[in-house]
């Protein structure tokens, strides 16, 4: 029988969701076992695993809201005039954005909010 090469286990505890988004790491990581894979998190810090769906959807709404937004300032230099209906439009375009954003903020569990 060998000898094991590290002797000294770590017991920690967890609440439900952090021991669900650690399975979750863990799964996408590839590592045959959650040893190796905090293992590699003590040892280097990270694991690579970015999933950017979030943030392409985030991007396409922004640009979105930019186009929006550039229709309205062109209308207001070709007048001379802001209308509330522009400036309620505004509004809820940036409503939008800071709606979107929070959405997609709280899908990241390792950002605090």
């Amino acid at each position: 029988m060998s000898k094991r090469e590290r002797t000294i286990p770590i017991q920690i505890y967890l609440n439900e969701k952090e021991h669900y988004i650690l399975i979750q790491k863990h799964k996408a990581s590839g590592m045959k076992s959650k040893s190796t894979f905090l293992r590699h998190l003590i040892l280097y810090g990270y694991v690579y695993d970015i999933d950017y769906s979030d943030l392409r959807e985030y991007n396409t709404l922004l640009a979105k809201i930019g186009t929006n937004l550039n229709q309205i300032t062109k209308r207001i230099h070709a007048t001379g005039n802001i209308y509330e209906a522009d400036v309620k439009e505004i509004k809820e375009l940036m409503k939008k954005v800071w709606h979107t954003q929070k959405s997609m903020l709280s899908k990241q569990p390792w950002i605090k909010q």
